[in-house]
C-alpha cells in the first residue's frame, strides 16, 4: 500500500452518507451503553433504549449533563463514580487538563483506544487543511498537561510529517522560535491565535518579514478566531490559516476546510446537537443554539453524554463543499461569550474592541485597560505602530475612530515597538484586554 493510500485507510472518512448513518447508530448505541457503567448515570438512562436512540425523540429522553454537575465533584466522586473502568485490552495511557476557566480543573482520563482514534481528529484537521504529507511543522502550541499540543504535533507524525515540538513561550522563548523557524524553514506553523499574533508582532520589531517566510499554513485552536484577527494573522505570516475546534471533554472535532463558513464536523467520532438553550428542543438549521456533544470514540473512560459545552453556535447539516470532508456537518460559532467591562456608562465587548484594533494595519499590537485615574474611569489604549508608518498621526486617528465607534473618549498611548511582545511572552495567552481598576 502507498504512503498516501495509507494515509488515507487511517483517517477512516466515511465513503458515503449511508456508511456515516451506520458508524452513527453504532456510535449512539454504544455511547449509551458506556454510560450505564457508570455510576453517576445508575437510574439516569434505564427508560433509555439503546436500539433506538439514533431516533430523534429516543435520544431526547437522555438527560443533559453541564458543566455544574462536574464542578460540584470531588476528585473521588469522579473517577470512581463518573469514570468506568477501561474494558479488557485497554488501560489508561495519560490524563488531560479539563479546559474550564472556572472552578478546580478535572483531569480526564484517556486510554489507549481514546488516544487513537484522538490522534485520528487532530491528523484529520492538518489533512482537511490541504497540508501535503511532507510537511514540515513548527509546533507553538503549549506543551504539557493541556493536550492539543503535544496531540497535534504526534498527530503530524502520524502523517508522516516532521515536527519541532517547540511550545509556547514560556517553554522556547520567543526569539528563539523565530531563529528557529529561520534555520528550519517548516512550511506549517501550529498554535494559538494570539501567540502567532504575538509572533509576528515580535518579528516586526526585529525587522524580520514573515509574509517572506516559508510558512503556507497557520493551524490555530483552542481559542475564538475572529475575522478581523484572521485577516491580520494572514497578512502578517502571509499564510492560509485553518482554524480547529474541539474540546477536552471530546477531542478535536473538526475543522475549517476552506470552503464552508465554519467547522467541518467528524460527526461519525462526535454527535452534535444545537438546542434552543430554555427549552433543549432542535433548532432549525442556521438558528443559533446552544451545543450538546456526546463522544462516540473517546468514551473508554468519560462517558460525556449530551454534555452541554457552553458554546453558542448555528449548525447547517448538508453544507456544500467538494472533497471527502463535504459529507460532514458544518457549525460555526455565533461569538456570544466574549467578555467586555463598563467604562464611564459604558460597555465595552472585548472581542469587538479587538477587531476594531487588528482592523487598523498601521496598528502591530495594542493593550486596552479600564484604570481609575483621579477618580476617574479611563480606558487607556497602548498601542505599537508599524514601522515606517507616522506613529503621532496613528494615535490621533485611533482616537478620533475610537469615539467615533465606541463613543468613549480613550487616552491613546504610543509604545516603543516591542514593548508588547516582551510584556506578552510569560503569557499563554496575550492579555490585551485587562481591567485594573481594583488594582488602581
Amino acid at each position: 500500500m502507498s504512503s498516501q493510500a495509507a494515509w488515507r485507510d487511517y483517517l477512516a472518512l466515511p465513503a458515503s452518507a449511508d456508511e456515516l448513518r451506520r458508524i452513527q447508530h453504532a456510535g449512539l448505541s454504544r455511547a449509551v451503553e458506556q454510560a450505564r457503567r457508570s455510576a453517576f448515570f445508575k437510574g439516569r438512562l434505564a427508560h433509555i433504549n439503546p436500539a433506538h436512540v439514533h431516533e430523534a425523540e429516543e435520544w431526547a429522553k437522555i438527560p443533559v449533563l453541564d458543566k455544574d454537575m462536574l464542578r460540584g465533584m470531588t476528585d473521588r466522586v469522579f473517577y470512581d463514580e463518573f469514570c468506568i473502568v477501561p474494558q479488557a485490552g485497554d488501560s489508561i495511557s495519560e490524563f488531560w487538563r479539563s479546559g474550564g476557566s472556572t472552578g478546580r480543573p478535572l483531569f480526564y482520563p484517556r486510554t489507549h483506544k481514546d488516544l487513537s482514534a484522538a490522534m485520528r481528529g487532530f491528523s484529520r484537521v492538518l489533512d482537511c487543511a490541504g497540508a501535503p504529507a511532507s510537511s514540515r511543522v513548527h509546533c507553538s502550541f503549549p506543551l504539557g498537561i493541556h493536550p492539543v499540543g503535544q496531540v497535534m504535533a504526534r498527530a503530524a507524525e502520524r502523517l508522516g510529517m516532521s515536527v519541532l515540538m517547540a511550545g509556547a513561550g514560556t517553554t522556547t522563548p520567543s526569539l528563539l522560535q523565530l531563529e528557529l523557524m529561520d534555520r528550519l524553514r517548516p512550511n506549517i506553523w501550529t498554535g494559538m491565535s494570539s501567540y502567532g499574533l504575538h509572533l509576528a508582532n515580535l518579528a516586526d520589531a526585529q525587522g524580520r518579514d514573515l509574509a517572506a517566510g516559508p510558512v503556507d499554513f497557520l493551524v490555530c485552536s483552542a481559542e475564538p478566531l475572529s475575522d478581523a484577527k484572521r485577516a491580520k494573522l494572514e497578512r502578517m505570516w502571509g499564510a492560509t490559516v485553518c482554524d480547529g475546534f474541539g474540546m477536552t471533554e471530546a477531542g478535536m472535532m473538526g475543522a475549517e476546510d476552506g470552503r464552508a463558513d465554519g467547522f467541518r464536523i467528524w460527526s461519525d467520532m462526535f454527535h452534535v446537537e444545537v438546542v434552543d438553550p430554555s427549552t433543549h428542543e432542535p433548532v432549525a438549521d442556521g438558528e443559533a443554539g446552544a451545543l450538546f456533544v456526546t463522544a462516540l470514540q473517546t468514551n473508554h473512560c468519560t462517558p460525556f453524554l449530551r454534555w452541554l459545552s457552553g458554546d453558542i453556535v448555528t449548525m447547517q447539516r448538508h453544507a456544500p463543499g467538494k472533497g471527502a470532508y463535504s459529507i460532514f456537518p458544518v457549525i460555526k460559532h455565533a461569538h456570544r461569550t466574549a467578555g467586555f467591562f463598563k467604562v464611564r456608562g459604558i460597555n465595552l465587548n472585548h472581542g469587538e474592541f479587538e477587531d476594531f484594533v487588528f482592523s487598523e494595519a498601521a496598528v502591530n499590537d495594542f493593550k486596552g485597560e479600564a484604570l481609575t485615574l483621579n477618580d476617574q474611569d479611563v480606558l487607556r489604549v497602548s498601542i505599537e505602530v508599524k514601522r515606517g508608518m507616522d506613529a503621532q498621526e496613528v494615535a490621533q486617528r485611533m482616537t478620533v475612530r475610537i469615539k467615533q465607534v465606541f463613543e468613549i473618549t480613550a487616552e491613546v498611548v504610543l509604545l516603543e515597538t516591542g514593548t508588547l511582545a516582551q510584556e506578552f511572552e510569560s503569557s499563554i495567552k496575550a492579555p490585551r484586554m485587562v481591567d485594573r481598576r481594583n488594582a488602581s
